[in-house]
């Protein structure tokens, strides 16, 4: 194992240069970027509209091609989902990553060509592991095997007889991993890939507690569902007593900072290494390539062509756009993408603020709407208000203000939730009931939460107050925030507003 080691931290190593490449000469490689992606297009349906022949310049490009969310681009996607080729890329797009919905639809899919799949996706895994063995030569990583957790496939939702398949981006990479990348790996493809997340979380445990373990990649939230359940069975304090070899998390999807101390109590190591990844349904942006910071890294040889929106132009009608080289440090940015999976300058809802240009690094600053993500959940404030509106009807309730946020898990015994403060106009009868309306609601028109919510195992149900009359008045008013321009934060991803609230309820 030890020979093995050598040979593949070696390999990893070779795609560094590649790296410095894109690190040094980042306008060219995106200018070489865009040229590609629109030259390759050219013949596309949408190529042909927007005539993509006739596109010489970034400025041509701007000026051509409009800027789309999911609701404006989803005709397109829906096309390529009922069959027809061509549409968005010129090579066939048989796969559709699964997300959370907007306020139309329950889930969001979004093209995965094999472009996107090689030159994205697997780039993005494999330079993960490249920076890593860089950073930490003395790894023993290969000794081992990485233990990931992925989501689940499913039927293609508007073709169900076509050979088109869907699912959580995580089950799409893994279906479609190498051979060797698979006996890396644990568990096996089946389990990995399950449905019924109480089977899959019990089969995972059996299946992983007795392998070497040196690595794991995933969303915290799962990962310490799992973990908990490796210590009962294995009768264990942490899971080092299991994992003696465990080195590294691959994480992404959410902040990690709220869990950072959950995991030193399941992995009580000084050595154990911590490495963030901003990997989406859309594609692999950023990956955290110096041990001692936070920063990440922005990708960009990978075959996303990137733009940005500065968040004060953000609700403007023709809010004003700018390539990379433009972006300023510490501007809070709206990421526009423009990729090899067929998205053309697509708003991701992601927020960004640069930390460094020479490279270019940055941080995830949020999103551009109000949303709670602390969990992988991605529940936005249309859900949070279809799911209030709904629980009203059922009671008869109505509500003057609402606030909610996560609660997260406090040991490693715990379970995580959403925690509601909610001021009534006239208050249902039954408090109990409108908390269990509201939570139905919303893992109904929410795919994510209702996955975390299955049977109670990463999420439980919310946690419901009922605010005094005035309270959120009382609130914007000791802020200094009275006033038609001022609203209360309908969903916030930090506890910072609700324990301000809940403060005042005491």
């Amino acid at each position: 194992m030890e020979v093995l080691n050598s040979f593949m931290t070696w390999i990893f190593r070779s795609r560094l240069g590649q790296i410095d490449h894109f690190k040094q000469h980042p306008i060219q490689v995106q200018k070489e970027t865009l040229d590609e992606l629109v030259d390759s297009a050219r013949k596309t349906e949408i190529g042909k509209e927007f005539q993509f022949d006739r596109i010489k310049s970034y400025q041509d490009f701007a000026k051509q091609v409009p800027l789309f969310d999911y609701e404006s681009f989803k005709p397109y996607i829906e096309r390529t989902m009922l069959g027809k080729q061509n549409v968005i890329w010129p090579s066939d797009i048989e796969w559709f990553a699964k997300s959370s919905g907007t306020t139309s639809s329950r889930s969001k899919y979004i093209p995965v060509s094999e472009e996107s799949l090689e030159e994205c996706h697997y780039k993005g895994g494999k330079d993960m592991v490249s920076l890593y063995v860089s950073n930490n030569p003395e790894t023993k990583l290969f000794t081992g095997k990485s233990l990931s957790i992925g989501g689940t496939l499913e039927k293609n939702p508007l073709n169900p007889q076509g050979t088109a398949r869907a699912g959580d981006v995580s089950a799409v990479i893994m279906q479609n991993l190498p051979i060797w990348a698979q006996f890396a790996r644990t568990p096996s493809l089946e389990t990995a890939l399950m449905g019924e997340w109480e089977a899959k979380i019990e089969k995972m445990a059996r299946e992983t507690m007795n392998e070497n373990v040196t690595s794991i990649a995933g969303v915290p939230t799962w990962t310490i569902v799992l973990l908990q359940r490796i210590l009962e069975l294995k009768k264990a304090k942490h899971i080092l007593e299991v994992w003696p070899n465990l080195e590294v998390f691959f994480h992404g999807a959410v902040a990690f900072g709220p869990y950072r101390s959950l995991f030193k109590e399941l992995i009580p190591s000084e050595k154990m290494r911590y490495m963030e990844t901003y990997n989406a349904s859309e594609g692999f942006f950023g990956i955290q390539d110096q041990p001692d910071s936070d920063e990440l890294l922005l990708l960009l040889d990978y075959g996303i062509y990137y733009e940005f929106i500065p968040m004060e132009e953000w609700e403007k009608e023709n809010p004003k756009v700018i390539p990379l080289q433009e972006v300023e440090l510490g501007k809070n940015y709206a990421i526009i993408i423009s990729t090899n999976g067929g998205l053309w300058r697509y708003k991701i809802g992601d927020t960004v603020k640069f930390t460094s240009t020479a490279p270019y690094r940055f941080r995830i600053s949020g999103r551009t709407k109000h949303f709670i993500n602390a969990f992988g959940e991605e529940v936005i404030v249309e859900n949070a208000e279809a799911a209030i509106q709904y629980a009203c009807e059922e009671t008869g309730a109505t509500i003057t203000n609402f606030s909610a946020a996560p609660v997260y898990f406090e040991d490693s015994q715990s379970k995580a939730a959403h925690e509601w403060v909610v001021e009534f106009q006239k208050e249902p009868e039954d408090l109990k009931l409108f908390a269990r309306l509201l939570d139905d609601k919303l893992r109904e028109v929410n795919s994510d939460y209702d996955a975390k919510r299955h049977k109670d195992l990463a999420l439980r149900q919310l946690i419901l107050h009922n605010a005094p009359h005035g309270l959120f008045e009382s609130w914007l008013g000791k802020k200094g925030k009275l006033g038609g321009q001022y609203k209360v934060p309908r969903l916030s991803n930090s506890r910072e507003y609700i324990d301000e609230i809940l403060g005042m309820m005491r």
